[in-house]
């Protein structure tokens, strides 16, 4: 029996060993993968050689340089006042001098997050921020943030909090070269920052979280003032400053220092945004990333200087700014970006980038309309309307009776003619036809990413009642010249660091159309068709307009202007080339009545994509330019000859004696009439006028005679023979609910 006792005393002392030294091992183990190279806490400064980030157009010509040379001026703590601690404080760590390096309902929310959404995020205290900034990488790993913890725990352990502060201070990067409050100050405002106001020093402490997308000479300048204000707003809070000092430093002037502009400044700065959000702040300024975009900056250099000198001929007709964007379709190669007229623009705050701005685009949004209806077929290239007089009803609200630009109605107006001319009324039907919901669901589909709530818009959303991205208007109607693709936009091609080692590489011809199918190609090439077509628009914008690009008569073009002269568009293509201009003032204040769609932006439209596709035919964006590119008719397009006045089917069925006045039309297979929307039938016309009575007349005034009437898509009546061929008409929509015109 005491053997046994003993022999079970040794198994288990040789097991509890076992789980010992597998303990220790694991331990051991987890300190070296923990701990090892992790620097000292004395140092908290950075080892690594700053290096500059370039960003290079597609023939490697310089665009701009993110300087690795870093502003550094340290400054004591005490020269400072007391609103600079504050302010930074305030919105960063409001608890800094009560913790002990760290915030347990930040850490909390972190926790949460990594639970819930996977995320490796902060709640950092500026003891953290310091050691992360100046002592780890920004990466969003477990380990990092161990070693963050332990670091953290050091630093608090080894430095008083004033002096924690005094370092956050001269060390934390304040966007481009500035790492410290000193440099920050003198970056932004020129001066040391002992001598800064209130309002200087909150609008810089509040960089700190996201100094390029915070910064006043970023893409996004306004977000600034934003942040300013979430500052003042924790300062007021933490009883730091009153509501009345904190609004008076709010509406402050600031003053900014001079800086030199990058070449393409919107564009450069914008991929900077871009390399930031994947690669954090400190590898973008100090990496030495080496970024090849799809910018010509020629073409750039060109659609710069053809905005800023075509906006300076606009002045009496009140247009203040200008914007652009080039691309390549097939694609989706950005090869051109203005943002405004002039980077440095005060009168027109030329720092915000247009092309990302929401504007109302008119009628420029039309052929997308036009497109739903004809991908659906509920109308063709043919499909004629009634253009008079016409008022729509919607349960809830007042009459909407649209106009048209010319302040006229035009009779029976085909498809082709009424887009060609842009007339409003045909296209206010067929929205009307199409739903606004499910209209809104298509162009979404197209790209008109912010188009999301039905509810906000009503038939004039095809007017341009809606609001749409300059950019996103370049891929919805870059879907038209790549046969019913829709491709992403594409900036950046190829990331490598300094020493030529590729981070991320995208081989252009390889991704050539793979974007998603979201439209036929027998649409796509009517809709080309008819955009191209000089007398399918001349009733509108005459034989000779700005539409026509000289040696280029393959290019398809839309205009734009809002009823109210807020706006104005033009929107042009081929295969492969596709411009977006537009024209008008950053604060929505109206232009004058001369500027119209052939006036404001077509006569910079004409110059950038002329020179584009010159560019183009000698094979400069893709080997397969050369040429000219008509839209070529698809298989599932057929033509054929239809009556010229009602798009109606030849009542002779002879297309060489058709017996009525006939014309050549383009049909998706299967649409091409075969009967009349003329039918002769007894009306009630105006004894006196010979106009047809819808509506308000006295049995006296009126009488019934028999006429040709043609009926168009939502209901529209129009005498063929009545001297004056049609009375306003009520149309109600929904049109299932409709009972008679």
């Amino acid at each position: 029996m005491k053997l046994l006792i003993l022999k079970i005393r040794g198994h288990l002392s040789t097991v509890y060993n076992r789980k010992r030294i597998i303990f220790f091992t694991v331990l051991i183990s987890f300190s070296f993968w923990l701990f090892w190279g992790i620097p000292l806490p004395t140092k908290l400064s950075s080892l690594d050689i700053p290096v500059s980030t370039k960003i290079l157009d597609r023939s490697s010509k310089l665009i701009y340089e993110v300087y690795a040379d870093t502003r550094r001026s340290p400054v004591d703590l005490d020269s400072l006042p007391d609103y600079i601690k504050n302010s930074t404080i305030a919105i960063e760590d409001k608890d800094f001098y009560k913790h002990y390096g760290f915030s347990f309902t930040g850490i909390a929310r972190a926790v949460w997050k990594i639970v819930t959404r996977g995320k490796i995020e902060g709640g950092s205290t500026l003891t953290q921020q310091l050691v992360k900034n100046s002592l780890l990488t920004p990466e969003r790993t477990v380990r990092r943030k161990a070693r963050e913890f332990f670091l953290t725990m050091f630093v608090e352990g080894i430095y008083s909090k004033d002096q924690i502060l005094e370092m956050y201070l001269n060390q934390i990067p304040y966007g481009s070269t500035a790492y410290g409050i000193e440099s920050a100050s003198e970056l932004y405002f020129n001066k040391v920052a002992k001598n800064l106001t209130l309002a200087e020093a909150t609008l810089i402490a509040g960089l700190p979280q996201s100094p390029t997308r915070y910064s006043p000479f970023g893409a996004h300048p306004e977000l600034a003032k934003i942040r300013q204000r979430e500052v003042l707003n924790q300062m007021i809070k933490n009883k730091y400053l009153p509501q009345e000092e904190a609004d008076k430093a709010f509406a402050e002037e600031l003053k900014y220092a001079k800086i030199k502009a990058p070449s393409a400044p919107h564009f450069a700065l914008w991929v900077k945004d871009q390399l930031v959000e994947k690669y954090g702040e400190k590898k973008v300024e100090q990496g030495g990333l080496r970024v090849t975009t799809t910018l010509d900056l020629d073409l750039q250099n060109f659609a710069e200087s053809t905005v800023a000198s075509e906006v300076g001929k606009l002045k009496k007709q009140k247009v203040g700014n200008g914007a652009a964007i080039v691309t390549h379709p097939a694609t989706g190669e950005i090869l051109a970006m203005v943002g405004s007229k002039d980077y440095f623009a005060e009168d027109e705050d030329g720092k915000v980038n247009v092309i990302l701005a929401e504007r109302q685009p008119g009628s420029s949004i039309k052929p997308i309309n036009y497109a739903m209806a004809i991908a659906n077929k509920k109308i063709t290239a043919a499909t004629t309307f009634a253009d008079v007089s016409s008022c729509f009803s919607v349960a809830g609200q007042s009459l909407y009776c649209p106009k048209n630009y010319d302040g006229t109605y035009h009779g029976l107006v085909q498809t082709r003619f009424a887009l060609g001319n842009s007339f409003n009324i045909p296209a206010v039907k067929i929205l009307a036809l199409n739903g606004i919901k499910e209209f809104i669901d298509f162009a979404r589909n197209m790209g008109l990413t912010t188009l999301v709530d039905p509810d906000r818009y009503g038939l004039s959303l095809t007017l341009g009642g809606g609001e749409v991205k300059p950019y996103d208007m370049v891929v919805a109607f870059g879907v038209f010249a790549n046969d019913g693709v829709k491709q992403p936009l594409v900036a950046i091609t190829k990331i490598e660091d300094w020493k030529g080692k590729i981070l991320k590489e995208i081989n252009i011809n390889d991704s050539k159309l793979d974007g998603e199918k979201v439209l036929d190609v027998g649409t796509t090439f009517l809709i080309s068709h008819i955009l191209h077509d000089n007398n399918a628009r001349s009733q509108a914008f005459g034989p000779t307009s700005f539409l026509n690009v000289k040696g280029h008569p393959e290019v398809s073009v839309k205009t734009g202007t809002t009823n109210d002269r807020r706006d104005n568009w033009t929107v042009g293509f081929t295969k492969q080339i596709a411009v977006v201009v537009w024209v008008g003032n950053n604060d929505n204040t109206p232009m004058s009545g001369a500027v119209s769609g052939v006036s404001g932006a077509s006569p910079i439209w004409n110059k950038i994509i002329k020179f584009a596709l010159d560019k183009s035919e000698k094979g400069e964006y893709d080997q397969d330019d050369g040429g000219h590119s008509w839209p070529l008719q698809p298989e599932n397009v057929v033509g054929a000859t239809i009556c010229a006045d009602t798009g109606d089917a030849i009542p002779s069925g002879d297309p060489n004696n058709p017996g009525c006045p006939a014309r050549f039309e383009y049909f998706l297979e299967g649409t091409v009439p075969t009967t009349t929307n003329v039918v002769s039938q007894d009306i009630i016309i105006f004894k006196d006028t010979g106009q047809m009575a819808l509506k308000d007349f006295l049995p006296e005034q009126v009488e019934t005679t028999n006429r040709p009437v043609y009926t168009d898509p939502v209901g529209g009546l129009y005498c063929l023979s009545c001297p004056i061929a049609s009375q306003s008409a009520i149309i109600k929509y929904p049109l299932s609910n409709r009972v008679g015109p």
